[in-house]
């Protein structure tokens, strides 16, 4: 049996079910490999594996052929990118499924990114009104977070994530080795959602981070692995107080109210979403300290740790009223009061409306076209 150096597991609970998250390096081995660690959550005979262009040549055919053996295996392949994160991807799944004649008892195993797990999340959601579904995430930022606790959907050229419903994998199998072959850039991003955790939850974190991003930058695995862990063990607590979002979950939501602001505005695809996280972060960062919370210098350290990480610190130029316009598309938003996820400390962040709105303007401008 061959050893890995990081192995590790844990479990979400949600009504729902309890699922658990497999963390490995050696998925890709023969003696580990993805099919024999997701096999045994396939439910009936028939597998349908969603995949994109750039992911399937690296995976897709140990997977396929090794599940060949116990299954019938279909594959759908989509074009990788935010920009093909719409119906016309979601339809190319429902597609594939009908073509085969697949039933109740199909299993939809998401490969890739976070693009491909939301979409194959969303299309497992409404088959045949919910079948079952395996996230294999290849991404650090799918491996961290879209992964994990059941958000699934698709964007709608008005707004980012709009169109979607909250359905939980039976497990996710997250392989460290899959991150060889990560684009720096991609890397990065994933990077951005692992320093989000640690402003919303936890400030002892954030000081690891500070000790071993240039570790997990040159790709230490286990350095890697241990991220991937704590933050995935953060996500299952808040994930098993509020499955849909309509408490405490929305704090996960940290930089992203202003990130979707500049995804939208800038095209699906063109800035990463973890690169619009890290912007739109350090924007929740200045209202923080204008309305009293932070200190210059607290904003100043998580401009600093994002810097480690290539992470952008500043939004593009965007206009002040179109930013306006974009966030009131934000799901946040209650009785037409947009609501924002910001830090009372590092570490400790609330959710809340109750901010000068002159402030935000301020922030806002700043960047603004």
């Amino acid at each position: 049996m061959a050893t890995s150096l990081f192995h590790d597991s844990l479990t979400v609970r949600t009504q729902s079910h309890d699922y658990p998250i497999i963390i490995t390096e050696d998925a890709t081995s023969k003696d580990s490999s993805m099919a024999k660690q997701v096999a045994p959550y396939i439910k009936g005979c028939q597998v349908l594996i969603v995949t994109n262009d750039t992911v399937a040549p690296l995976y897709l055919q140990a997977l396929e052929d090794e599940l060949a053996e116990q299954f019938t295996v279909k594959v759908c392949v989509l074009p990788d990118g935010e920009q093909y994160k719409n119906q016309t991807s979601i339809d190319q799944i429902y597609d594939a499924l009908m073509a085969e004649h697949f039933n109740r008892d199909v299993t939809l195993i998401a490969l890739g990114g976070g693009v491909v797990g939301d979409m194959t999340g969303f299309a497992a959601a409404s088959f045949m009104r919910g079948v079952n579904f395996i996230q294999i995430p290849t991404t650090l930022l799918s491996q961290v977070d879209s992964s994990v606790g059941g958000k699934t959907g698709i964007n709608h050229a008005q707004g980012k994530n709009m169109i979607g419903a909250f359905w939980q994998p039976q497990m996710v199998l997250a392989d460290m080795s899959t991150l060889k072959t990560l684009p720096a850039r991609e890397l990065s991003a994933g990077v951005a959602e692992i320093i989000k955790y640690a402003l919303i939850m936890d400030e002892a974190f954030l000081t690891w981070l500070e000790e071993n991003l240039p570790a997990m930058m040159a790709l230490d695995l286990a350095v890697l692995g241990e991220a991937v862990k704590r933050c995935c063990q953060y996500k299952a607590d808040v994930v098993a107080q509020d499955e849909r979002e309509s408490g405490v979950r929305a704090l996960l939501n940290f930089g992203h109210t202003f990130g979707h602001v500049i995804e939208t505005h800038q095209g699906y695809g063109n800035w990463l979403h973890g690169e619009a996280v890290a912007a739109g972060m350090m924007q929740a960062a200045e209202l923080s300290q204008k309305i009293g919370w932070l200190t210059l210098d607290e904003v100043e350290r998580i401009k600093r740790v994002l810097m480690l990480g290539n992470l952008p610190t500043k939004p593009p130029a965007i206009d002040v009223q179109t930013a306006l316009d974009l966030m009131g598309h934000d799901k946040k938003v209650k009785h037409g009061q947009i609501r924002l996820i910001l830090l009372k400390s590092i570490g400790s962040a609330v959710v809340t409306n109750d901010f000068d709105n002159d402030l935000l303007l301020e922030v806002l401008s700043q960047h603004s076209a």
